[in-house]
């Protein structure tokens, strides 16, 4: 299928419009539009090895770069779309980032130092899971720090974003839209699983007790860190198959519009023979 085509698809079932309220139940977490699982495989894997050939000429050109902003629930699909989405993509061209609990050094600083950090140098693909949107979710539900300071990073967000953007850096952000039936089955499969349940915290049992602050706490954020550079994606994520469908779908028609170029070579090598 035409990745244009494609992408008008997806774009209908996961985009969202800046400067307008983000409602959750706008979605509906197990949406797949009229794609079934056998037409997504075939799609996704053509979208995985488009991946890796634009993913090479980006580094190539060494110019712009790409920024992926992967929030949601606990169990929402986060390291899938790492593991499957950008498996073929070639270790020296990205670089996956894993946010946790900050430390203490981390934070002596300004709560977007750590951040700042880690995003990708030009020529590369920087993956987030997790990000600097923890400050206005976990920080705002937990009342780690008073309301001024965390209603006060939404600002400071989208004055970073369009600092990167400013700067060459594509940022897509992506949020994985799972419902409360599905994460409850996903964590007992966790539980199940002797080799799953190492991803299983007691922890995820009190978030989830919280997932009507949550809720609200992203729809503030979707909503007012939704901007024109760096604009929103909700993904609905209890299809698997669908939501590494959309995400890479996106990812990639994203590539293909920004079309990375070889550099020239440097001149006279066309005549050059080596002996």
């Amino acid at each position: 299928m035409n990745i244009n085509n494609l992408h008008k698809r997806i774009e209908k079932l996961t985009a969202t419009e800046p400067g307008q309220p983000v409602r959750l139940d706008r979605w509906d977490p197990a949406e797949a539009g009229d794609f079934t699982k056998q037409d997504a495989a075939p799609l996704s894997a053509e979208n995985v090895q488009a991946l890796d050939e634009l993913a090479y000429r980006l580094y190539a050109e060494n110019t712009r770069s790409l920024l992926i902003v992967l929030q949601g629930m606990d169990t929402a699909g986060k390291d899938g779309v790492i593991r499957h989405v950008m498996a073929g993509i070639n270790p020296q061209c990205a670089a996956v980032v894993p946010f946790k609990r900050p430390s203490d050094e981390e934070l002596d600083h300004d709560f977007l130092w750590r951040i700042h950090q880690k995003v990708p140098p030009r020529g590369n693909i920087g993956i987030f899971n997790r990000s600097h949107y923890e400050d206005v979710l976990v920080v705002r539900v937990n009342n780690l720090v008073p309301q001024p300071v965390w209603e006060a990073r939404y600002d400071a967000i989208n004055h970073f974003e369009k600092l990167l953007t400013d700067g060459k850096m594509k940022v897509l952000k992506f949020y994985l839209h799972i419902s409360q039936k599905e994460q409850l089955e996903r964590l007992q499969a966790r539980l199940d699983d002797p080799t799953k349940r190492w991803k299983f915290c007691k922890s995820d049992l009190d978030s989830r007790k919280q997932w009507d602050d949550y809720r609200r706490a992203y729809e503030d954020a979707l909503t007012r860190c939704n901007t024109k550079h760096a604009p929103w994606h909700v993904i609905p994520a209890d299809r698997k198959w669908f939501r590494n469908l959309a995400i890479s779908t996106i990812i990639r028609h994203t590539l293909e519009e920004m079309d990375p170029q070889f550099p020239p070579a440097e001149p006279g090598l066309e005549n050059l023979k080596l002996i």
